[in-house]
């Protein structure tokens, strides 16, 4: 019985001197870190130098990437839409490609005007 408790008092004495040890080492490698001058400014001016890039990646990079998703998934959702209604005889479900028609219009127009919003 004596020897149970001995190790739970050595292990917990181990851990005890882990934690301090822990707590030295950090308290030691701590370092106080302040922003002095102008962070708003520096952040305005890499905007300001970084401006024309991102609105050139943006124009020719992410808005064809988008226009080409959306004419794929609209020319597809209207041939699903016909084929439904071929085999159904019902009325023509315009809903799904008149939205991803509106939305491709969106985004082909959208480098006109977005940046005047922004």
């Amino acid at each position: 019985m004596k020897l149970i408790v001995k190790t739970n008092k050595q292990k917990l004495q181990k851990l005890i001197l882990i934690i301090i040890v822990l707590i030295l080492l950090v308290s030691c490698t701590i370092q106080p870190i302040f922003a002095q001058g102008d962070v708003a400014g520096v952040i305005q001016s890499t905007w300001e130098q970084a401006e024309n890039q991102i609105k050139q990646v943006i124009n020719n990079v992410v808005f064809p990437a988008l226009d080409l998703v959306l004419v794929i998934a609209f020319f597809l959702k209207l041939g699903v839409a016909y084929f439904d209604y071929k085999r159904n005889n019902e009325r023509f479900e315009w809903t799904a490609p008149a939205i991803l028609f509106v939305c491709l219009i969106f985004t082909l127009t959208a480098p006109s005007y977005i940046w005047s919003l922004i």
